[in-house]
């Protein structure tokens, strides 16, 4: 009898618990897009200061990310400990921005900070899962990384329907839900059965996880894909205010977030059919499908009655093989060295965001905007490229 078979069930609370703790501190994510135009009014920005904004955010996470993942921290101390400490220090660097709002160096800091200790939380908590579902990873990720698109999601949201509020108090209710999340993943979520511990800190560390082959085949597939996502979801509101000029912010805010929370169906409909096709395939088709819908924004941004429709399907697509390409690492990395391994292709992977979405930004300024996103289809054709070897496999 192997060891697998000897556990005991999954509480039914594990997963739930953590798919919300991870919807609630992932919401620090777009929390400065949410509340722009406050910030441009008080600091008087210009139109580039969404893609500094997100960049900010972008680069510390790749700043915590490396760090982490240098340290190995993930695997060397409790996950769920960390994943605790990052929600709540994430939670104050948020709201310090209400202090901050008369500096754009202040915010800009603060907002990468906040980058940094989602460091903790997005890929310790696929670690956590991976300590629970190992066996069905590609599911639970899936749930896992919807969630994480929710989060994200969610101040658009918030914007759109309280659009009375006043920008500091949803400030404030995303950074009480994001250390809400921490304590309740904390406290629910033991660490599981198949969570390795003792990995040693080693220099090397970071490069022996790209040792193996069909490691570097899902890190580069999942590199592709993130040269489009977080890019299509920063600029989702400027193509809605270019389509429909006429909307008001409350109704361009409600469909960002309908757009982008529209990944979360990717995500867990990828899930499910991982456990049939297998998470290789199901990356595929998904990344192919978002890189058509890059080459296809050329025509559909000139026709506002199919582009709603168009940008849902984008949004499934865009986000759904996420889940795959961080199961697929989980799965070809060393076991010791599961959470540096994801950590580390994570970072890499919203380093090329920063690149993306600075260059999106330029092209907007000089070529007409329904040729710009074309440029996107680049990451899903070198993505798929890679794959090769997992689908001979």
């Amino acid at each position: 009898m192997s060891y697998a078979s000897t556990l005991a069930p999954t509480p039914a609370r594990i997963l739930p618990a953590i798919v919300f703790s991870q919807f609630a501190g992932t919401s620090l994510w777009f929390a400065g897009n949410a509340v722009l135009p406050e910030l441009q009014a008080s600091l008087g920005l210009r139109q580039e200061a969404l893609g500094w904004l997100t960049s900010s955010v972008q680069l510390g996470f790749i700043l915590g990310t490396l760090c982490f993942a240098f340290f190995s921290l993930a695997d060397r101390v409790s996950p769920r400990l960390l994943f605790l400490l990052c929600a709540l220090l994430g939670a104050v660097a948020n709201a310090l921005v209400l202090f901050s709002a008369t500096s754009i160096t202040g915010v800009l800091l603060l907002r990468g900070a906040t980058g940094f200790l989602l460091a903790g939380v997005y890929p310790v908590g696929m670690k956590i899962a991976a300590g629970w579902y190992s066996g069905r990873l590609g599911k639970a990720i899936g749930y896992l990384v919807g969630a994480l698109v929710l989060g994200t999601a969610f101040p658009h949201l918030l914007r759109g329907l309280g659009a009375g509020l006043p920008w500091q108090t949803m400030l404030l209710a995303v950074s009480l839900l994001a250390a809400a999340g921490g304590l309740l993943m904390y406290l629910l979520v033991p660490d599981g059965p198949y969570l390795t511990k003792g990995a040693r800190f080693e220099v090397n560390n970071m490069l022996r996880v790209f040792r193996g082959r069909e490691l570097r085949a899902a890190a580069f597939g999942y590199f592709g894909h993130m040269w489009e996502l977080y890019t299509l979801w920063a600029f989702v509101p400027l193509i809605l205010a270019y389509a429909f000029p006429g909307w008001q912010p409350a109704q361009v805010s409600v469909y960002s977030f309908m757009v982008i929370a529209a990944g979360a169906v990717g995500c867990i409909l990828g899930g499910y059919l991982s456990r049939r096709w297998g998470s290789e395939r199901v990356a595929f088709v998904q990344l192919l499908l978002s890189g058509l819908c890059c080459v296809a924004s050329v025509w559909v941004l000139q026709m506002p009655p199919l582009l709603l429709p168009f940008l849902l399907f984008w949004g499934v697509v865009v986000a759904g093989d996420s889940p795959q390409f961080s199961a697929l690492t989980a799965r070809a990395a060393p076991p010791q060295l599961v959470g540096t391994a994801l950590t580390v292709v994570t970072s890499i992977g919203f380093a090329i965001t920063i690149i993306s979405i600075q260059l999106t930004g330029y092209l907007l300024t000089v070529i007409p905007v329904q040729w710009v996103f074309i440029l996107l289809a680049i990451g899903p054709l070198a993505g798929l490229l890679s794959m090769r070897p997992l689908l001979r496999k």
